[in-house]
């Protein structure tokens, strides 16, 4: 009796061991099997996946076989390994291991959104609604309850949101995007304001924001933004106006055709710096940290004016004669230009209001301080 109960044990024991091995077997072949596939392909994996459902969707889908056995290597071997959401690129090739090894180091294919300095919001939410990888959630809210959406209530959008790349993964949504961007404008505009002219005329940093924004839509050239951040403060401090043809561009809205006359310059809004003293009440773009800093560390000089060369960059005077000179030299002989030419010339900037010379006429280019 004895004997019959060791062999039978003896038996079972060489089943057990013969079942393991199978076992072990059918587990490492089906890790290192090359996935099925002709060409790259995204996998996606949404929020809240598990590896079980995935390995039976990539059976079904044909991209692999084994998924049990997959989920037994996964259970004894990665047991408490999250597995993040977005998609994984898997190319020709690529055994199960090698994607086992991007779920674990988490290599989600990103995308990039691109913010540019000098976009107004409305610009902005138009790029978000672009991105199709991109959970979308704001879509027919108005601007006041995207902010609040982003824990921002009563917060005026506008500049308000920091010019960069931004890198997203599929299923990240766009007022997530939109919070970092924020969150990065709040980081550096902090930052510089720390770092200010203690002599920059501004009690908020708020005030400055507006500033550089300013500076941001006058100027590219950027060893002119100081320059110009400095013509803008003399001109406050002297109860000038600040005459600068962006806000009133942004104050005109849809109404804006791409030219300003006259009477643009004298209908009156919030943003109309040729009508109303001292800064506009909100920042009319995106900045970028250069015209921040800028606005916060403003050049030192006595130039009031400042009139567009044509190739971007600018020239500064003192005076109004200065300034009529350079008017004439450069913006008046660019309208001949424009009108004798079948290429439009590039916008003039200047101060039209503080001479009749160099007022444009109904017709005219854009013009501005």
């Amino acid at each position: 009796m004895r004997r019959k109960f060791l062999v039978l044990l003896e038996t079972g024991l060489i089943l057990a061991g013969l079942l393991l091995g199978f076992a072990a077997w059918k587990v490492q072949s089906s890790v290192d099997q090359p996935l099925t596939l002709a060409q790259e392909q995204l996998l996606q994996v949404p929020a809240g996946s598990t590896p079980t459902g995935v390995f039976n969707r990539m059976q079904a889908d044909g991209e692999l076989q084994g998924a049990f056995w997959l989920r037994v290597y996964w259970r004894f071997n990665l047991k408490g390994q999250p597995l993040h959401s977005g998609e994984y690129r898997m190319t020709p090739g690529m055994t199960v291991r090698d994607l086992l090894g991007v779920w674990q180091r988490g290599e989600v294919v990103q995308y990039s959104l691109t913010l540019v300095e000098g976009w107004n919001f409305r610009q902005v939410r138009a790029a978000l609604a672009k991105q199709e990888k991109l959970q979308q959630t704001l879509a027919g809210l108005s601007d006041e309850q995207v902010m609040e959406k982003l824990g921002h209530a009563g917060v005026f959008p506008e500049g308000r949101f920091f010019p960069d790349t931004y890198k997203y993964v599929r299923g990240m949504t766009d007022a997530e995007l939109l919070g970092q961007a924020y969150s990065r404008l709040e980081d550096v505009l902090a930052k510089e304001w720390g770092a200010r002219d203690p002599q920059a005329p501004y009690a908020q940093p708020y005030q400055a924001l507006i500033m550089a924004s300013l500076v941001e839509k006058e100027t590219g050239v950027p060893q002119e933004r100081a320059q110009i951040a400095g013509v803008f403060v003399r001109r406050l401090a002297s109860g000038m106006l600040l005459q600068t043809d962006p806000t009133v561009i942004y104050g005109m809205g849809e109404h804006y055709n791409g030219k300003l006359t006259r009477a643009d310059l004298r209908e009156p809004t919030a943003y109309n710096t040729y009508v109303i003293s001292g800064l506009p009440p909100t920042p009319i773009a995106m900045v970028g940290r250069e015209a921040i800093h800028a606005a916060l560390n403003p050049a030192r000089g006595s130039s009031l004016y400042f009139v567009a060369r044509g190739d971007g960059s600018h020239v500064f005077s003192d005076d109004l004669d200065e300034h009529n000179n350079a008017v004439r030299e450069y913006q008046l002989k660019r309208r001949a230009d424009y009108r004798s030419s079948p290429a439009p010339a590039p916008a003039p900037t200047t101060d039209p209001a503080a001479t009749p010379d160099a007022a444009p006429a109904d017709d005219a280019e854009p013009s501005a301080q």
